[in-house]
């Protein structure tokens, strides 16, 4: 495994009543980089972000965490994560304090002058009891008892859903602070893509339980667009791959297409047809089905 490296996984594979929610997924994470994982609900993130965390069981596949293989996560290995969930669950008549305390016997790690200081900068009461904090204050303790024992890898699922602008924006600073100064990786869950294209080096895009594209936003940018067709296009030549048919408004027919950047400027379209699209748009494209309007 390259040392660059902190995560890998080959062929993950989950499924639940014969449906596949997870389909063969192959992420590579390099150290100190924020991978955002985009997706649609329901796309499966979440089935494997818990694979990752050693939660659920992968039915096919296996993990590469910083250099070594497994099947399952198990408790070595999760000393090495932070991990921040959709919804907190917390003992609630413990404060921001007793809960770090309690958190730091899991780990040999555990860096209490951190802790207070992630508590400060996030402006997390210490004192305040766990059932009397916001959703969002409750989010940043978490990201708090997250960071606090150092983690090399960071893994976040959906961790601003729900938060208000202001309580986003702080979440998502810190945790560009937090990489650049720590030098850690994040794995950051997301169905919005703005949020992800505010903090993430590279992404996954993931639909239906298959990973449809991995690499950088500018790749991404100058990979994908649309070409504008009064019909059916012609069959594609080698190298170009399909990402969604579109009817547009006018009723003529469209295929947004990746390529490799180089490929969009030897003529293989008509300079008028094609069109840039926003990221959000492509994300839109790799995330409907064709027969979605």
């Amino acid at each position: 495994m390259s040392s660059d490296v902190i995560l890998r996984t080959h062929g993950l594979t989950r499924a639940f009543h014969q449906v596949k929610a997870v389909d063969g997924v192959d992420l590579e994470l390099r150290r100190g980089e924020v991978y955002g994982f985009l997706g649609r609900n329901g796309a499966g993130k979440t089935t494997t972000l818990r694979m990752l965390m050693g939660i659920l069981r992968a039915d096919q596949g296996e993990i590469e965490l910083m250099g070594e293989r497994v099947r399952r996560v198990g408790i070595a290995q999760k000393r090495h994560l932070g991990y921040v969930s959709q919804e907190q669950v917390f003992y609630p008549w413990m404060t921001a304090r007793e809960l770090g305390r309690f958190v730091s016997g899991f780990f040999a790690q555990w860096d209490d002058t951190e802790f207070q200081r992630l508590l400060r900068v996030l402006d997390v009461p210490e004192t305040r009891k766990a059932a009397q904090l916001s959703g969002g204050t409750r989010m940043k303790l978490g990201l708090a008892l997250a960071l606090a024992h150092r983690p090399p890898l960071l893994i976040l699922d959906e961790p601003t859903a729900g938060l208000d602008p202001v309580a986003r924006r702080e979440f998502l600073d810190i945790l560009r602070d937090q990489v650049r100064r720590e030098g850690q990786t994040a794995l950051f869950s997301s169905h919005l893509v703005g949020e992800v294209e505010e903090v993430a080096h590279r992404i996954g895009i993931l639909h239906e339980g298959r990973l449809r594209f991995q690499g950088s936003l500018d790749t991404l940018r100058q990979s994908t667009r649309r070409v504008v067709e009064e019909a059916m296009g012609a069959p594609l030549p080698a190298g170009w791959t399909l990402v969604r048919r579109e009817r547009l408004e006018d009723g003529r027919m469209a295929r947004v297409l990746f390529a490799e950047p180089e490929a969009w400027s030897t003529g293989a379209f008509p300079p008028e047809t094609v069109e840039p699209l926003s990221l959000e748009n492509i994300f839109l494209a790799y995330a409907r089905r064709s027969d979605e309007s």
